[in-house]
């Protein structure tokens, strides 16, 4: 029997049948519809799909999703697999689905170059994008991502950032002097800070200004609505049922409409956000329009959106995408850069040579560094920040949707279910693609036997990074920004702005563990994964800071 040519009932068949029934039968009539659709899928996805060997499933419902979910190191988990099954292997999930684990440079390569279009988001990641961010950059895709993606892209030049670096160091000299107040008013030569707060304002006051010219205060003590709602995320880690409500939205996103309280804060979030971008929308619509005759603010992030607005722009957008651009850039430059930043200092107080070795570089440097002095003239701060984007990537790994049915090429062979070696692995359309960026970061295989430590040396020398860390085609070979048409917009920006904030910060001030460089850092979820110091309430990372003399 074909197993692709089993009669699937027609509308109207069915619709007689169930009206001759009550409302149990026409559950019932769905429920074996909605069985045989699935069913058929699956079948055709085992036959067209190339079958890899995988860990065996821990839970009849979950298979290891929920074994990933409750990890502290997802990655770690990733990478035994790959070790003990190829490089290339298959994980079972949700209600019998299985997801195809890619660790293989030469396979991620030929992925993120089709991403987009042969592979696109799932139905859960665009339902949650969709409520809480909208239908911008983020959630877009094929055609209209390229169109947002080319409408934005002047705001990101390399002659836009040079003109936004003067922002950045306001910003971190404001954090300067009031952390230089905080000291002084201590009995002590030093005071504890609680530093990834103070990296959150940083960054939103940056991305308020140098996005949409707006000052949002938060480094004077200024009550922001954003950063309370980004903030009360952090606050109320998920629960185990959380977790399993999210899995299971895998296969059911409808899920996602049935109120809790996790995903409530995540509602009042877009709300929130769209509401400041409406603010902003408006004033700089008045703006524009009293201003008329100066010219020059197109390049800007805010003029390119107000432009794009005009029925007759070339990269036109609806008035829904604008406030989605706004709210992604909220996000991304909230979230992104604080938690960079945060576990920069991290690192530094848990390597203090590394943090003195950095302090003499920027102090022998001299005055600030321009722009391009920045990205040319500082390798150790580069290294530092290049390590820290390695290990400590925001966004640890990203799940996919077939879209078309493809071979996918392996730098390497691989054993399959069946016993037989393959260069290449087929597709079949509807199968769910995973990378972990945090493993392909930090893999041994990739990244030699120093993989997990902290060594910004590697930055500096020509054989520093080598193997198959070479073969990763992300920027630097890192896979943070990740690659293809998906890559990160604003990666000259958050790097710029990292590098500056970091130098002020350093060249001014020493930091430490408040107990110790021992002391233990776990991940916990905010919008995206933040450090915390064990035992920290919230997101909290208490550092023992003082000035540098």
């Amino acid at each position: 029997m074909n197993l692709f040519t089993i009669p699937v009932p027609s509308p109207s068949s069915l619709w007689t049948t169930v009206r001759s029934g009550g409302a149990f039968n026409i559950a019932c009539s769905f429920a074996a519809l909605w069985a045989l659709v699935k069913v058929s899928r699956m079948l055709r996805l085992r036959v067209k799909t190339t079958q890899l060997l995988g860990p065996p499933r821990t839970s009849l419902i979950y298979g290891v999703s929920r074994d990933l979910a409750l990890s502290h190191d997802r990655a770690a988990m990733y990478e035994h697999w790959a070790t003990e099954y190829g490089v290339v292997y298959m994980i079972p999930s949700v209600l019998g689905q299985t997801n195809v684990v890619l660790c293989d440079p030469k396979a991620i390569a030929h992925f993120y170059a089709r991403e987009t279009w042969t592979y696109v988001k799932t139905p859960l990641t665009l339902a949650f994008l969709e409520s809480s961010i909208g239908k911008g950059l983020l959630w877009s895709q094929g055609e209209t991502h390229r169109r947002q993606r080319k409408a934005l892209t002047p705001a990101f030049s390399n002659a836009a950032i040079r003109k936004l670096t003067s922002v950045f160091y306001d910003s971190a000299y404001k954090a300067k002097g009031k952390w230089d107040t905080i000291i002084e008013s201590s009995k002590d030569d030093d005071a504890v800070i609680e530093v990834q707060n103070w990296m959150n304002h940083i960054s939103l006051d940056t991305v308020g200004i140098a996005g949409f010219s707006h000052d949002f205060g938060s480094l004077d003590g200024r009550r922001v609505s954003v950063a309370e709602a980004f903030d009360t995320i952090g606050s109320n880690q998920p629960s185990a049922v959380d977790k399993a409500v999210f899995l299971l939205a895998s296969v059911f996103p409808i899920i996602l409409k049935i109120p809790n309280k996790r995903q409530n804060l995540f509602t009042q979030l877009g709300i929130t956000m769209e509401q400041i971008s409406n603010e902003l929308l408006i004033r700089s619509r008045r703006e524009k329009d009293a201003n008329m005759s100066q010219g020059g603010e197109e390049n800007s992030l805010i003029g390119l959106l107000i432009k794009s607005e005009g029925q007759d722009a070339e990269l036109h957008m609806s008035a829904e995408e604008v406030v989605a651009q706004m709210k992604v850039l909220l996000l991304a430059g909230y979230e992104t850069t604080s938690i960079g930043l945060t576990w920069a200092l991290i690192e530094l107080s848990r390597h203090p040579d590394v943090q003195t070795r950095l302090r003499e570089e920027l102090l022998a440097f001299g005055p600030d560094p321009t722009y391009d002095q920045l990205k040319a003239n500082l390798p150790y701060l580069d290294a530092v920040v290049h390590e820290t984007l390695r290990l400590h990537p925001p966004a640890g790994e990203s799940t996919r949707l077939a879209a078309a049915d493809d071979i996918i090429p392996l730098s390497e062979p691989v054993r399959t279910a069946s016993g037989n070696m393959t260069d290449n692995i087929s597709i079949a359309k509807g199968t769910l693609i995973t990378i972990s960026i945090a493993e392909i970061n930090r893999s041994s295989a990739i990244w030699g036997p120093h993989a997990k430590e902290f060594k910004p040396d590697r930055w500096l020398t020509e054989d520093g990074i080598g193997g198959k860390a070479k073969e990763v085609q992300g920027h630097r070979h890192l896979l943070t920004f990740v690659d293809g048409p998906r890559t990160c917009l604003g990666k000259d920006f958050a790097i710029v702005e990292f590098k500056t904030v970091l130098l002020v910060l350093v060249k001014n001030f020493v930091f430490e563990m408040r107990d110790g460089p021992d002391t233990p850092v776990e991940t916990v979820r905010g919008v995206l994964p933040r450090p915390r110091v064990a035992g920290e309430d919230g997101t909290g990372v208490p550092l023992r800071v003082r000035r540098y003399e």
